[in-house]
């Protein structure tokens, strides 16, 4: 086995020269990560917002404030705090301050339903949660079934310099519904403020395997599943990305479009570069006239986003004359890259002064984010590139622990110090995911299938579990068909995805109408408001079909992969002639 890891580990050592088999991991969390950044580097700029610009030094200052803040509201080591926010300074303050008091930073997408941020609240034990006002009225809707005893609020405008305040403040504040006076929150402003009555010191002494953040991921079976991940974890991943990536210097720009809440954009495009000296441009709200503006504006250095971000860069207007030669990295994951969408995109950046291609990677939230990408200078079509210094892969028999030849499809496995420590409170689905072989090390059952080639490339192939990829975020089919089967309309539904040119798939639902329900349109419309208020707006179904009946299996299961074979012949039938 041993030699095995070796080959995959190899060609890294080749195309990185001095790149030593085991990095050196700091034993800190990841507060003491960014601290020890702030130290080294402080008035280098750590995070760009809107035109304002942080520097390290303010950075570490506002991270100890607010982690006074949080200990003059009780807040300390074990508590498990909500962060439903965008990609804002608030969210960052919070994040590092609830690491620093020895909390669990709890990091969930804004714009889930109230009924998904419930049950997020709910699965975490948290008391206290951070949202922006414009989301006050889901946290309102629920909070009497949770156990929240501090609401934060924060608004974009918090973050703004005087001038773009009030411009914010006359455009979308305006749109925001006004919060009532006697509503019971913390505005940011109070909360901040609430410093002054910690005087002492905030910091509580955390180990690096403790643990740090929650992420939601649907596991092996659909179930929405917290996860657990440690100080470590994040720490290796940063010294892994940068051992990668040997042209980062602290000061380059990495765009920071990749959500707080996605392990990609928390992992990479946060923590790796603040705990480096690197620089963030932060982007609360994706557009692509707002992302290609940002690139070309503010000359970043590295870009990582998912295929559906660079179909719609492609398709940007206006770019004709941008100048892209400040890249020095372009990365693509969270779904398939297919390999005509990066013959495009490589013309693209070609065409407009970029001396890199888009390089490729592969990873599961159960590893943080990413644990192998295509070496820069090293590229196999279709290949989704190496393990990262210190991670292990190998591809076995399905749900076995058989090591498969070379060049044989089967399940892949990850091993290696961005493992996860859990699945919260669910030992049944930990244990079925994190397996520990005779070689001693515990690996990750990824439930992705692929296959592995004798220089160590991997090729991802397909998925074992039933998942739908969505513009980058995964969505569970089984989950949503719980939904949907609970409205009194529906007698049975089946979610799949279908082909779409810019999501890559986009989620449709086959619903069978309960006797006597009319399918009309108007019973559509009741289901897609009734999705609107249960599933987040980048899972709910974006078409609904009615059907008398729903194809089924031998043993009675409804046939899925019939309408998904049904859906793909469809897609291919209305292209136009000639096309691709």
């Amino acid at each position: 086995m041993a030699q095995e890891n070796e080959k995959v580990k190899a060609p890294w050592l080749k195309n990185f020269g001095d790149l030593p088999h085991t990095l050196e991991y700091p034993s800190l969390t990841m507060y003491g990560a960014v601290r020890e950044a702030a130290e080294k580097y402080p008035d280098y700029i750590a995070f760009d917002f809107m035109g304002r610009k942080t520097t390290y030094k303010k950075l570490a200052d506002s991270i100890l404030r607010c982690a006074r803040a949080l200990k003059a509201l009780n807040v300390g080591a074990g508590d498990r705090v909500t962060i439903a926010m965008p990609n804002c300074p608030q969210a960052i303050y919070m994040l590092y301050a609830v690491n620093a008091v020895g909390a669990v930073a709890n990091m969930i997408h804004p714009l889930s339903s109230q009924n998904e941020i419930e049950f997020y609240i709910n699965a975490s034990k948290s008391a206290t949660v951070l949202t922006l006002d414009q989301f006050y009225g889901k946290i309102a809707a629920i909070r009497a079934d949770t156990g929240l005893k501090n609401v934060i609020i924060a608004s974009v405008g918090d973050a703004l310099d005087p001038v773009k305040k009030l411009g914010y403040a006359l455009t979308e504040g305006r749109r925001i519904e006004k919060i009532p006076d006697d509503a019971d929150i913390i505005r940011w402003k109070d909360f901040m403020g609430g410093a002054r009555r910690f005087t002492g010191d905030p910091v509580t002494a955390r180990a690096d395997g403790d643990e740090a953040v929650i992420l939601y991921s649907g596991g092996t079976t659909g179930t929405t599943k917290g996860i657990l991940l440690t100080n470590r974890n994040f720490n290796a991943l940063g010294a892994q990305v940068l051992a990668a990536n040997p042209m980062f210097r602290p000061g380059d720009r990495m765009l920071a479009a990749m959500p707080l809440f996605h392990g990609f954009g928390l992992g990479v495009c946060i923590h790796t570069m603040l705990s480096s000296g690197g620089r963030c441009v932060l982007v609360p709200r994706f557009t692509p006239k707002s992302y290609g503006r940002l690139i070309t504006g503010a000359k970043c250095n590295f870009i990582a986003g998912v295929p559906t971000l660079y179909e719609a860069l492609l398709r940007l207007e206006g770019m004709e004359k941008a100048d892209l030669s400040s890249l020095k990295g372009v990365f693509s994951g969270g779904d398939s890259l297919s390999v005509e969408l990066k013959k495009k995109l490589d013309k693209f950046l070609y065409d407009h002064r970029c001396a890199v291609q888009v390089r490729e990677g592969y990873g599961t939230t159960e590893t943080v984010t990413a644990c192998c990408l295509t070496p820069p200078h090293m590229h196999k079509e279709g290949s989704i590139g190496l393990p990262f210094p210190d991670m292990y892969m190998k591809i076995v028999k399905p749900g076995t622990d058989e090591e498969l030849p070379f060049g044989q499809e089967g399940e892949i496995l990850i091993a290696g110090p961005t493992v996860m420590k859990c699945y919260m409170d669910n030992p049944e689905e930990t244990a079925k995911t994190l397996r520990t072989h005779a070689d001693g090390m515990t690996w990750v059952y990824t439930g992705d299938l692929g296959v592995m080639d004798e220089d160590g490339f991997i090729y991802f192939r397909g998925r074992l579990k039933r998942m739908i990829i969505t513009s980058g975020y995964n969505v569970y089919p089984q989950r949503i068909e719980n939904i949907l089967d609970a409205n009194e309309l529906v007698q049975m539904s089946c979610v799949i995805g279908v082909p779409d040119s810019y999501r890559m798939q986009r989620v449709k639902a086959f619903v069978m109408l309960r006797p006597g329900v009319p399918a009309t349109e108007e019973t559509r419309q009741k289901l897609m408001d009734y999705c609107r208020q249960n599933i987040a707006r980048y899972a709910a179904p974006r078409e609904i079909e009615f059907r008398d009946e729903l194809p089924k299996t031998l043993v009675g299961k409804v046939a899925y992969k019939i309408l998904e074979e049904e859906e793909i012949n469809k897609s291919r039938s209305e292209k136009p002639e000639g096309g691709e």
